[in-house]
């Protein structure tokens, strides 16, 4: 190819003027080059420097009669000279060069006030002259210990950091640190009188002696100390974090805030601090808001006072959720067909296989029980001219769940409840009679009644074959701690007699019922319990329930597990590893202790070979364990969910089929749009445990929400699997679950603004997930009630407004999404994008409500569940122009 040359063309300017040739840059002159560059000072600046430089050859003179006066001049250009935020004061700046010099001159001086007035300039010319030498706090302490704020805030924040760095070096040499704690203590005043809060718990923090504070908080800091001092205890170790929940429920208590004390008290779980509490707080109707608080994290406390028993007890919370579902018009009962919608499901008619038509009634009931929960009326169950006939369409197990789910229709409603199940508890089937007992302790979950019903009525079957009415204890009883349960329970735990079925869910039940309480009978009898049982009986599926019912003892009590951990290791058989994870996943619950998630995660990278005999089932456990742990804390949550896509794509069947559940765990209630497009994913899976355990998940994730995504999702799903009764069967209860309560409900163990995590709802999404892990034999086997362990975790999610009566009184509020505050400056807003709705309205995981006008004042310190109000009696009521 002949290579062509390159043509210059002429092109005429647009006026026709002649082109100008390019000329060569001018060299810039050698001796320019060469040149320093200057920094021009200006006449005032030159000055200064003159001045400057002229005070510090001063004080090198040997009259020290100039000392004094060259001194205060050198401090009254210091305090006197202004700059930008970004930039060093001129003195300061000017004077650095000369710093090396002053410091001799420090050095020659006898000691006296001028030395240590010098000693005080040179602390504030430390700042600009650091070289790890922490001078600042050096020639502080040997200067004449002016007011700390002498030499401005910057200083101050200087100062402490100093402190602080000078702290950590003592304590690696184990050397005195008081003089430091003084000066600490010094400077933790100033920072709260000049909105530092954050800056002084920090400090102290640092020199661990945070409960100093309660000494210094003001009703203008309380608020803004003790929010910051709550957000820190996510990231503290033991025994730091406790230390500084006592410090905040001091000082919230030293200005009388009962509600938000009694909130920190909840968090501690720490029940005489609680009753101490409850029983000091002289205000009648703050004490109603405290009783209903409690009720809200199924804390019972013993008062003489029958109205605040009855809001202890929750006995009027089936009359506000009913009140609910009347202003928000959701009385009509809805059939399982209306929330299928079957209409809008692909059909895939050719050749399409008939579903078991049983297992599509029994998907039908848990659709029936779930969505219409706590409503008291549908229309299969509880229909006028009803003769049971809905109960006898499911086969022989599936009567069992179908009669259950009569509790869960009543739920809360105990009267009306016990009236509806009692003519099946002495049905002539065995099953039926199994539901009925279920459903007592179901209809009695959450809320307490002084007759004790469930207790009469279920003490009187425990050992039945079906093992339901320690099931149903378990439920009616979650959280409780009560002595007789355990005298009940316990001889069914040790009898070697009785079957590993009886034993396992009677220990599960001990679990709910003393949650979080590590109760030493009860663990010790468990653990005997596996070291005498046979192999073989240890090796049933139901041993994980045993294990779970141990952990849940442990449940949020961080190192009190050690010793059941080192017993667990005398048991030979697998379940002792299976177990110990279980107690340490359960230990460290809502912590989000790093180290013990890397350790959960260390025991997915083993290899087990489960055809020659390994038994990997724990690792299971761990995956579930990484949400457990890292629950309630947001970044450890986002980090959780990166290490599932990891350990879906690398890990064994084992672990696979464990990351669905682990995220259902994780949002719960929460539908975020990225974790349903995940899952969305993982129920296509080729594994067709993955796949359910996926759907399931999805279920979780929506749960009560009505989220229009999910519903499509599981629609598709539907459609897809029309062929397989085993996960059509999932993806009913998945839909179920998303319409819970008609959308009113939440499943969700995080509550009171996220902040505190209730045992009793975690427990019983523990028991469902675990369920989950063996969903062939248990879920799609004979023990499918295990579904309704789901009931002790949901709650209404609404705001409701009483007023001094305890009538409810409609209020508008603002609802939009919750803003993270913590140690911003001035009064930032709260919520964002909000909305204004007149109560009782719904609120979302993410949301949160305050009050839109003045004229009532909230017993409650955030606005969730059942709040008191009282007139405002400063309101002075807008006029309208």
């Amino acid at each position: 190819m002949v290579e062509k040359k390159a043509v210059a063309i002429t092109v005429p300017a647009a006026d026709n003027s002649p082109v100008e040739e390019d000329k060569p840059l001018k060299k810039m002159p050698q001796e320019l080059k060469d040149a320093p560059i200057k920094d021009e000072l200006s006449e005032e600046d030159l000055e200064l420097k003159t001045q400057l430089e002229m005070l510090i050859e001063r004080l090198k003179e040997s009259d020290t009669k100039l000392y004094n006066p060259t001194l205060e001049t050198l401090r009254t250009l210091i305090l006197t000279s202004t700059s930008s935020m970004t930039s060093v004061p001129k003195p300061l700046k000017f004077l650095r060069p000369l710093y090396p010099d002053m410091v001799t001159i420090h050095d020659s001086w006898l000691d006296n006030a001028d030395k240590r007035f010098l000693a005080d300039i040179l602390s504030i010319l430390a700042m600009t002259y650091d070289d790890d030498k922490l001078d600042t706090l050096k020639y502080r302490q040997v200067g004449s210990k002016n007011a700390i704020g002498s030499w401005g805030h910057e200083y101050v924040r200087h100062l402490s950091t100093e402190i602080g760095q000078e702290y950590i070096r003592r304590q690696e040499k184990e050397a005195e640190t008081e003089d430091l704690v003084e000066l600490a203590l010094e400077v933790a005043p100033f920072f709260l009188a000049h909105n530092a809060e954050a800056d002084a718990v920090d400090l102290l923090l640092q020199l661990d002696i945070v409960p100093k504070l309660v000494g210094f908080v003001d009703k203008n800091s309380y608020k803004r100390v003790c929010l910051y001092i709550a957000s820190c205890v996510n990231y503290l170790e033991s025994p730091d974090d406790a230390i500084c929940l006592r410090t905040a429920h001091d000082i919230y208590l030293k200005h009388n805030k009962y509600a938000e004390a009694l909130l920190i008290a909840i968090r501690m779980s720490d029940k005489t601090l609680i009753q101490s509490l409850f029983d000091n707080c002289q205000d009648p109707l703050l004490k109603k808001q405290l009783a209903f608080m409690l009720a809200r994290q199924q804390i019972f406390v013993e008062t003489e006072d029958e109205d605040l028993q009855n809001c202890i007890n929750n006995t009027h919370l089936t009359t506000h959720f009913i009140n609910l579902a009347r202003e928000l018009d959701l009385m009509e009962p809805k059939t399982p067909e209306d929330i299928y919608k079957t209409h809008l499901e692909h059909k895939r008619s050719a050749g399409a296989a008939q579903v078991d038509s049983a297992r599509q009634n029994l998907a039908s009931t848990f659709v029936n029980a779930f969505v219409n929960a706590g409503f008291g009326v549908d229309k299969l169950m509880l229909p006028e001219e009803d003769d049971g006939g809905w109960i006898f369409k499911n086969k022989d197990h599936g009567m069992m769940s179908a009669s259950a789910s009569l509790g869960m229709l009543l739920l809360w409603d105990v009267d009306m409840g016990l009236n509806q199940i009692d003519k099946y508890i002495y049905s002539d089937d065995e099953n039926i009679r199994a539901g009925a007992l279920l459903a007592v302790g179901i209809v009695n979950s959450g809320v307490r009644n002084l007759a004790d019903p469930a207790l009469a009525v279920l003490s009187e079957h425990l050992e039945d074959s079906k093992s339901v009415a320690n099931r149903g204890l378990g439920l009616a009883y979650a959280g409780s701690a009560r002595e007789e349960l355990s005298e009940l329970l316990l001889p069914i735990v040790s009898n070697p007699d009785l079957a590993m079925e009886l034993a396992s869910f009677a220990a599960l039940a001990l679990g709910q019922i003393f949650v979080g309480t590590c109760d030493g009978e009860i663990t010790s009898t468990i653990l005997q319990t596996m070291l005498e049982r046979t192999d073989g009986q240890l090796g049933e599926t139901f041993g994980r329930f045993m294990g779970l019912g141990l952990g849940l003892l442990h449940l949020g009590t961080r190192g009190q597990c050690d010793v059941t951990l080192e017993t667990l290791k005398a048991v030979e058989h697998p379940i002792a590893k299976k177990t110990s994870v279980i107690v340490e996943i359960c230990a460290y619950a809502g912590s989000g202790d790093v180290l013990h998630i890397q350790r959960m995660l260390h025991y997915c990278n083993d290899h087990i070979d489960s055809e020659s005999g390994g038994d990997d089932e724990f690792q299971a456990f761990a995956v579930i364990g990484i949400a457990l742990i890292a629950l309630g804390e947001d970044i450890g949550a986002e980090m959780a969910l990166r290490s599932f896509t990891h350990l879906m794509h690398y890990g064994e069947p084992v672990i696979r089929k464990a990351v669905p559940l682990a995220i259902g765990l994780l949002c719960a209630s929460n539908p975020v749009l990225s974790v349903l497009d995940t899952l969305g994913k993982y129920s296509h899976d080729t594994d067709i445990e993955v796949a359910l355990n996926s759907i399931f998940a999805m279920g979780m994730v929506g749960a009560g929400t009505n989220n229009a995504r999910v519903a499509q999702m599981l629609r598709h799903l539907a459609s897809y699997y029309h062929k397989d009764a085993s996960c059509l069967f999932v993806v009913r209860i998945a839909q179920g679950l998303l319409h819970m309560g008609k959308g009113t409900l939440t499943i969700n163990p995080l509550n009171t603004d996220r902040q505190i995590m209730s045992n009793v709802a975690l427990a019983g999404l523990l028991t469902t997930l675990v369920a989950f892990t063996d969903v062939k034999t248990l879920i799609l086997g004979r023990h499918h009630y295990l579904l309704y362990s789901l009931v002790t975790a949901m709650y209404p999610r609404f705001l409701i407004t009483l007023n001094e009566e305890l009538e409810n009184e409609a209020v508008a509020v603002r609802v939009g999404q919750a803003v993270d505050v913590v140690g911003q400056a001035g009064r930032p807003k709260t919520i964002t994008g909000f909305q204004t709705h007149s109560t009782p309205v719904l609120l979302a995981y993410s949301e949160r409500a305050e009050l839109s006008t003045e004229e009532y004042l909230a017993q409650a310190p955030i606005l969730e569940g059942i709040v008191i109000l009282k007139k405002n009696p400063d309101y002075v009521e807008e006029t309208k122009a």
